[in-house]
């Protein structure tokens, strides 16, 4: 589990292919590494990967066919990818609860200077954008971002200028693609509410 607060930017230095997948090398950037062990998760721009590897600076992660064919970012030598560790039960909550399995893939459409902010319009598949309330949370590549305004499958995000400065969303323009993870409490709400509706027919 996450929070969405990106806690360094790192660099994907090489790819190896594998038999069903990659594996990838990531310059981990100011990320604190010293509580990092084999096994542990640490989000890649929104996505939740298992640390197979580490050599100094630099961390490992096998990368499956499936979540390479279902994001977007991780299938590019220099690539920026937002990095955060996982949570611990005493850490702050900084964002909103954020899993790393990311629901789909959106479309910027707008990303322009705002004043000192930025304005971000994003394009959600229309399976997700039921899920995508004003006022509510989202995650966009791995940062917890509250939405502005929707209209049908589209949102806009205000992003203060720290925001764009230490995260890879400043290389966004429109058509660029980005990993999109809805509230989880959004995704159990409509469950619960599919569930009574099951069970009252």
């Amino acid at each position: 589990m996450f929070s969405g607060i990106v806690a360094a930017l790192g660099r994907i230095e090489q790819i190896e292919p594998l038999e069903d997948g990659v594996r990838l090398t990531v310059d981990a950037g100011g990320l604190d590494l010293s509580d990092v062990a084999i096994g542990d998760s640490i989000a890649n721009s929104g996505v939740c990967l298992t640390v197979v590897a580490r050599d100094g600076g630099r961390v490992n992660f096998d990368v499956s066919r499936e979540t390479l064919n279902c994001t977007v970012g991780l299938e590019r030598v220099g690539n920026e990818v937002n990095l955060e560790k996982a949570l611990r039960l005493a850490d702050r909550l900084g964002g909103h609860l954020v899993t790393g399995h990311v629901d789909g893939v959106g479309e910027v459409l707008k990303f322009a200077p705002v004043g000192e902010s930025h304005e971000l319009v994003i394009r959600a598949p229309a399976a997700l954008a039921g899920y995508i309330a004003r006022k509510g949370s989202v995650t966009v590549n791995g940062v917890s971002l509250t939405v502005n305004r929707v209209e049908r499958t589209d949102f806009s995000i205000n992003l203060i200028p720290h925001t764009v400065a230490v995260t890879n969303l400043k290389h966004l323009a429109a058509g660029s693609r980005v990993n999109l993870e809805i509230d989880l409490i959004a995704r159990y709400v409509e469950r619960m509410q599919a569930w009574r509706e099951e069970e009252a027919q």
